[in-house]
């Protein structure tokens, strides 16, 4: 490396022009020329880099590379012709940026669906939800819910859900609910009492099922779900429709269910 005078008519650029010039940062510069990428060619007394010509045009190059995505050490070995084939190196490089273009692509979709599920709740059309939850499902339902429980934590994990789930796999979730309602109503039928172990069970597997198909569930926000099934009439024409009764003996059995986990149905808040 040379060394010119200082104050001495050098033809060179300071470390803080060929950033300005080539946005590039100083500690970008300084780092370049310690692992001995894009070393100064002159230097003053003083011991400041200046960059000629060449050094400029060098770096002008590094920055094209690193733009394109290449490695520092790869970038180097381009430069400086170390058997490099630089097509391949730059067809490589192209494929990885493809990749990487396909990724974001998807994560583009991704969010576009989880942006989605918590404005509408459902990514399912009209003619799948009716297809998928019956005749007697409404389509505004998830509207009317997101207007009430938008701002919940539950309705994100719901949304969250919803976001990555399929019509089938939404098929699924119904069935599975279904295949729980029979059972508890032949379970009613059959005598069995809110509070015995067999109700106990089945209370349990609510809980599970709806964790697992919505949000989760503790104890104290199944008993405020127990008294909306009883109360609200859709609920109650829901399953007093797989039997009549069902409604109240759910409800019954979740209370009692409750109160043999410490939880007092009476006083049970949804948290």
């Amino acid at each position: 490396m040379a060394e010119v005078a200082d104050g001495a008519d050098a033809d060179g650029l300071t470390v803080g022009e060929v950033s300005a010039r080539l946005g590039v940062t100083v500690r970008a510069l300084h780092h370049w020329d310690d692992i001995g990428l894009a070393r100064p060619s002159l230097r003053t007394s003083a011991g400041y880099r200046l960059y000629t010509a060449g050094d400029v045009e060098r770096l002008h190059r590094i920055v094209i590379y690193r733009e394109l995505g290449l490695g520092l050490d790869k970038i180097q070995a381009v430069l400086e012709g170390s058997g490099t084939d630089v097509p391949a190196a730059l067809r490589a490089q192209q494929s990885q940026v493809a990749e990487r273009i396909d990724r974001l692509r998807q994560l583009s979709v991704g969010l576009e669906r989880m942006i989605d599920a918590h404005e509408r709740g459902l990514l399912l059309t009209a003619e799948q939800q009716a297809e998928i939850f019956g005749p007697e499902w409404n389509p505004e339902w998830p509207a009317q819910a997101r207007e009430r429980y938008g701002d919940t934590t539950q309705w994100k994990q719901y949304a969250e859900r919803s976001a990555s789930r399929s019509p089938e796999e939404w098929q699924a979730v119904v069935d599975t609910v279904a295949e729980l309602d029979r059972a508890m109503a032949d379970a009613m039928d059959a005598g069995v009492e809110p509070g015995s172990p067999e109700a106990n069970r089945l209370v349990e597997r609510h809980r599970e099922v709806f964790s697992s198909s919505y949000f989760p569930l503790t104890r104290q926000m199944q008993v405020c779900l127990g008294r909306m099934y009883e109360s609200d009439p859709a609920f109650a024409a829901h399953y007093d429709g797989v039997r009549a009764g069902l409604a109240s003996w759910l409800r019954r059995s979740i209370d009692a269910g409750a109160r043999a986990h410490g939880v007092d149905p009476d006083t049970a808040t949804w948290e």
